[in-house]
């Protein structure tokens, strides 16, 4: 009999023929960090609803979801038609058009923090120059993040923490860059204010669901307590909701926590499925981007300038205007959030039926699994135990990778997205796949 990982190579043996072409063209044959798979990652042929198939004909229910970019599934078909409009129009103005506005306009409409908006071709050109602005703004170069937290990988934020390093690393980043950089624990309201009590921290940025959208759960009560502290202390609340802007609500976290930062970065869903990002936030602070006629003084020295040859180009302004109005009335975020439930209901049922230690959880349709350990179970589908979950025990996630693909689920991470398109036939399959997987791993000996 077959094991896990024969089973997977004999389902996918295009992908390994691709991986091998990909691994002298590509450093690790990949074009994205995550997209990194051993023995070889799986290729996509095509992709629709909540669904994909890769180039073995292999059909997969997707919690990649373009990582987190499309709450509407794959190929919504208000966004294609919207998409082939614009190219039909052109794909590259290098000149002002109507559709930048458009965009832009709705955004504001939807945004809670949104006076001003400014587009990107990225989430982290967003966060680069929400930092920027902020530093500009108040005149103070310190800025505050929290361990773990991701903002993608411009150099300030750039690197991972080890459980004893003051600073994040990486390798062609020069050490003396962070030395503006203040990491503190999440959820400690005690060190936040120690850490801006001094007044010369310019920003507090932060994923408002915790690290790695969800994985460490934090706590509305302590984001309106940031709030109060960085208002007090004339701290710059930054907000990177580039994958939580427009899943969590029509608004965003912002707007389901009743907490209104003064900037917030978005991309992701924000075009649609397309390249494409923006800070938005205070007027006053956004301005600091604003060429002013006759002050050679301000527009030399003082103002931030930014350039980017994609930002807001035709096609991403038509694909985010079409997803942002389906968004807008809140029914696409109802019905990703209620899948994302019914998942992990179902899983924790499977768990506990097998006897399986481990338990899972969501934070609106973004879920997450403790596997390999007696992880507490949450009340209902939301973490609300006082330890932090642990995730998956180290050594069993590729395996268990394999072996859900071998029964056609695609995870992003410990978890995954899910999208509006997600329904009745996907939670069953998952939960199915999550029983055929626990079998097999129990079979190599991998699990108790």
């Amino acid at each position: 009999m077959a094991n896990i990982l024969e089973t997977f190579e004999a389902l996918h043996p295009t992908s390994k023929q691709m991986a091998a072409r990909a691994a002298v063209v590509f450093p690790s044959g990949v074009t994205h960090d995550a997209r990194a798979f051993e023995p070889f990652p799986v290729y996509v042929d095509h992709a629709q609803g909540a669904r994909k198939w890769d180039v073995d004909g292999n059909e997969i229910v997707d919690y990649i979801g373009g990582h987190g970019a499309l709450l509407l599934g794959h190929n919504r078909p208000e966004v294609v038609e919207a998409v082939h409009g614009a190219l039909a129009r052109g794909t590259h103005f290098g000149s002002s058009h109507d559709l930048e506005i458009e965009w832009g306009e709705q955004v504001l409409k939807m945004v809670p923090s949104g006076e001003r908006v400014r587009f990107t071709s990225s989430g982290t050109e967003a966060t680069m120059m929400a930092l920027r602005l902020a530093r500009a703004y108040t005149g103070r170069d310190r800025v505050v993040k929290f361990e773990d937290h991701f903002h993608g990988w411009h150099d300030l934020v750039v690197g991972r923490l080890g459980p004893d390093e003051a600073h994040p690393h990486s390798i062609g980043v020069p050490d003396g860059f962070y030395d503006a950089l203040t990491i503190l624990p999440a959820g400690d309201a005690d060190a936040l204010a120690e850490a801006l009590s001094g007044r010369d921290v310019a920003a507090v940025i932060l994923e408002p669901t915790g690290a790695h959208w969800g994985s460490h759960p934090l706590s509305p009560e302590y984001l309106r307590e940031m709030r109060r502290i960085t208002t007090e202390t004339g701290t710059l609340m930054v907000m990177d909701e580039v994958i939580t802007g427009f899943r969590m609500a029509p608004g965003g976290a912002q707007e389901r926590y009743g907490v209104t930062p003064d900037l917030s970065t978005l991309a992701k869903i924000l075009a649609g499925g397309l390249p494409g990002g923006c800070v938005t936030g205070r007027a006053d602070v956004v301005s600091m981007l604003e060429m002013r006629e006759g002050d050679p003084d301000w527009n030399s020295k003082r103002r931030v300038s930014h350039q980017g040859t994609f930002n807001a180009n035709p096609a991403s302004a038509a694909a985010g205007i079409a997803a942002l109005k389906i968004i807008e009335d809140g029914s696409p975020v109802r019905q990703a959030d209620a899948a994302a439930a019914a998942i992990v209901r179902g899983v924790n049922g499977l768990f506990q039926e097998l006897s399986v230690p481990g338990s899972a959880w969501c934070v609106s349709s973004m879920w997450h699994f403790n596997l390999g350990y007696d992880a507490p179970w949450p009340s209902d589908v939301e973490w609300d135990a006082a330890e932090e979950p642990q995730g998956v025990v180290d050594g069993l996630m590729r395996p268990l990778r394999w072996a859900l693909f071998n029964h056609g689920v695609d995870l992003m991470g410990n978890g995954g997205m899910v999208s509006a398109a997600h329904g009745d036939s996907e939670v069953a399959d998952t939960v199915s796949a999550f029983r055929g997987a626990i079998g097999d791993l129990r079979a190599e000996g991998l699990l108790s």
